[in-house]
């Protein structure tokens, strides 16, 4: 039986459940268990649960069939947990380090307590720590033991219960439960604080509370939900006419009532406009039907708001709440937002074209900041040619990359006259990175964000760990991804990523990465022309050296002697090398082409061609790996300056431990893998195949289709081609018959 039971309901938070688990599996204490419930979640959260508890029997996971809400979902876990004490814990949050010690310290010296109530900081995207401002109600003498009439200020701290141990008999007792709806804390809170015989507080801050900037806090969502506050205030009053001693709270929580129902009403975000009348009203009703006998309004401005409560006089709160802030926040914005466009953009000719309508058969296509015609936005393009012929698509391109628009789709220069129009007129901006801070979201327009990879290092808002790595203006940053409508995820890990990097109102798509399609959906022919494209001859094996870009360098140096690598390949291997998009082309890797066994491919526009002429892959940490893997093919992993990329960079798992392959971390290694069977052997395919299990989730050739489909002709997701099981799917054929089995690579004596 362990000492500690903490209750992880699950819903719609791959993003921050991974860092949830872990802050508490690296507790210094380890006497609990985790009863997590995957509430239904739509997302990978249930995927996470399990594989967290595939290597921990602490964790007992609980998949519901339908979506039950978060109170239901903790009295479902209640029914499993065995502890002496149970702790709430919230998915998106953290405990902090030592927290477990400390809770089961203070539950001992204070002889086990009904419930311990301990502190809590409020974390934000920014990295911004608030701390409780109530924490002083938490100063304890040496493990003291009270009960609510003792302290009745403890009612004022936040009614959440994610700050509190629970001794299980003592909920059993009291027969505690949580309701259906929002501010389901409300009851439990005040029937636990009002039922303890015995309440310890412990002055030490044990949760970290996220307020996260989109979805999952039901403070900042708009909706008639609100409304069930309401509800949950006559079940505590209800409470309160059963409980021998109800009498001496109910003007304390009278008073708790009035204040939660304005702060419903003053806080922006939470009603629809039109509902706010009705709102107020309702509160009027409980306010007079429930106001205590010779209760004293308090003074100043709240005082004001609880005397129109008291007259239902709604005309005279309308003037003093949020509503007019929001209105003049909205506008401040917008206004801000236009005064950058006219400052960066063409002025009064952009701001003329806003005003016209909206083309809805106007597509823009952008990608890589304008520098190509490539990637995701790139299939996509081809493939809405092919599903929607009368969407009109336009590229947005520099001038050097205009020969790479294919023959018959229009394109504008970047900062132009026809570019200005085309943003501000299309129905849909499609960008694998975003587009300027100056072109305005007008209403309608659908922003659609398709990515470039598979994140291995930190990504938005994760690299503000990492400050050498970025000068970014974070604020800025989630300002551009506001106004996304879609985000296209590749697969489950990605997912996870994104929306907790970029923490803003779009829908993720799982649909697969539309530039992977042609690695499923090519065939053998397809794979001889890429590599007749580049020279490859019939016997030639072919490696595609793909790093990527280092912070900590300004140029593209190649990390390899590429000529003595080539030389110990022999004449029947070719390097093909691949700089990165972020460095200038590199005279000494031309100078190192001239001998036709190492070819420059860097101004090659689609990779996607090199990776069907490569037998194998040979990178560091770049995203290609994730791509590449789709064909089923080697990749070998060179980690040789891994702690300085991780540490300068940051990155979400260590590559050397979860490699798609066989890894070196010296030439020396790599030659040897390579010249050896390592690169292809049963050990390397062993490890591909769990990388592809892990990464290869959505990418089964039909990603651009299921796109286009559902953002440009609005068919539903459930009527999308379904995912095609990953064993299932067969890949481009290898580029030559019997690859796969082939022996070693012949290195003559004299090049070893």
């Amino acid at each position: 039986m362990p000492r500690l039971s903490l209750v992880v309901p699950a819903y719609k938070v791959q993003g921050y459940l991974s860092e949830c688990l872990e802050s508490v599996l690296g507790q210094d204490y380890a006497d609990f268990e985790i009863v997590a419930v995957d509430d239904c979640s739509p997302d990978g959260s249930g995927a996470i649960l399990d594989e967290y508890a595939a290597h921990d029997d602490r964790i007992h996971v609980i998949h519901l069939t339908e979506n039950v809400g978060l109170g239901r979902a903790r009295n479902i876990a209640l029914e499993k947990a065995r502890g002496d004490y149970v702790l709430f814990l919230d998915s998106d949050d953290t405990l902090s380090p030592g927290a477990l010690s400390a809770i089961a310290g203070r539950l001992e010296t204070a002889g086990d307590p009904d419930v311990l109530i301990y502190d809590y900081v409020r974390t934000y995207w920014d990295g911004e720590v608030r701390p409780n401002q109530r924490a002083h109600l938490l100063t304890d003498a040496d493990g003291e033991v009270f009960s609510l009439a003792e302290r009745p200020q403890l009612l004022d701290l936040l009614q959440i219960v994610c700050n509190k141990a629970y001794r299980r008999d003592f909920i059993a007792r009291e027969g505690l439960s949580f309701p259906p709806g929002y501010y389901e804390d409300a009851l439990w809170t005040y029937r636990s604080l009002i039922g303890a015989e015995r309440i310890t507080v412990l002055d030490r801050v044990c949760l970290l509370y996220r307020q996260r900037r989109e979805g999952g806090n039901i403070l900042g969502t708009v909706s008639r939900k609100h409304f069930d506050v309401f509800e949950q205030y006559r079940r505590v009053f209800d409470f309160l006419d059963t409980h021998e001693d109800g009498a001496r709270w109910r003007a304390p929580l009278f008073r708790k009532m009035t204040d939660h129902y304005l702060a419903v009403l003053d806080r922006p975000g939470r009603l629809p406009q039109d509902a706010r009348a009705e709102f107020f009203h309702r509160a009027a009703a409980d306010y007079r039907a429930r106001l205590p006998e010779g209760f004293t309004r308090p003074g100043g401005a709240r005082g004001k708001k609880y005397a129109l409560l008291e007259r239902d006089a709604y005309a005279g709160l309308a003037g003093a709440t949020a509503a007019v802030k929001l209105r003049n926040t909205v506008r401040g914005r917008a206004r801000t937002t236009l005064g950058r466009s006219r400052r960066s953009a063409m002025n009064l000719y952009y701001r003329s074209q806003l005003r016209l309508p909206r083309d809805e058969n106007l597509a823009v296509f952008s990608a890589y900041w304008s520098r190509s015609v490539a990637c995701n936005p790139a299939a996509i393009d081809a493939e809405l040619a092919r599903l929607a012929p009368h969407i009109r698509r336009v590229w947005a391109v520099h001038p050097d990359a205009v020969d790479q628009v294919p023959e018959g789709v229009d394109h504008v220069r970047v900062g132009s006259r026809e570019y200005w129009s085309a943003v501000a007129r299309a129905t849909y901006l499609v960008n694998n990175v975003n587009f300027p801070d100056s072109v305005v979201k007008r209403e309608g327009q659908i922003h659609v964000q398709t990515h470039h990879g598979t994140p291995l290092k930190t990504m938005g808002l994760d690299q503000q760990k990492y400050p050498a790595s970025t000068r970014m203006d974070f604020g800025r940053l989630l300002e551009r991804c506001d106004r996304w409508d879609f985000s296209l995820v590749s697969n489950r890990f990605s997912g996870a990523v994104w929306e907790r990097a970029y923490p803003c109102s779009y829908t993720s798509l799982e649909t697969g990465y539309p530039r992977n399609d042609v690695l499923l959906n090519s065939t053998a022919e397809d794979v001889r022309a890429a590599r007749r494209d580049l020279g490859l001859g019939e016997g030639t094996t072919a490696f595609l050296y793909l790093p990527t870009h280092r912070e900590y360098r300004r140029d593209f140096e190649p990390r390899l002697d590429l000529v003595r690598l080539a030389e110990r390949l022999g004449p029947d291997a070719v390097l093909l090398v691949r700089g990165h998009d972020a460095h200038p082309r590199s005279g000494r890797l031309a100078e190192l082409a001239a001998d036709g066994r190492i070819l420059d491919v860097t101004g090659s526009p689609a990779v996607e061609r090199l990776y069907l002429a490569a037998d194998c892959l040979i990178t560091d940490y770049s995203s290609a790996m994730f791509d590449y893997a789709n064909l089923d093919r080697p990749i070998v992993v060179f980690a040789d300056d891994w702690d300085t990329y991780s540490a300068v960079r940051g990155t979400y798992f260590d590559v050397r431990a979860q490699a798609p392959g066989a890894v070196a971390t010296t030439q020396e290694e790599l030659a040897e893998v390579l010249c050896s069977d390592a690169w292809r052997d049963e050990r390397a395919a062993r490890a591909r195949a769990d990388f592809r299990r892990r990464f290869c989730d959505f990418d089964d050739g039909r990603a651009a289709e299921r796109a286009v489909r559902h953002i440009f002709l609005g068919e539903p997701l459930e009527a999308l081609p379904p995912l095609v099981p990953l064993d299932e799917r067969t890949p481009a054929p290898q580029p030559g018959p019997s690859r796969e089995a082939s022996a070693p690579i012949s290195v003559p004596t004299s090049q070893r």
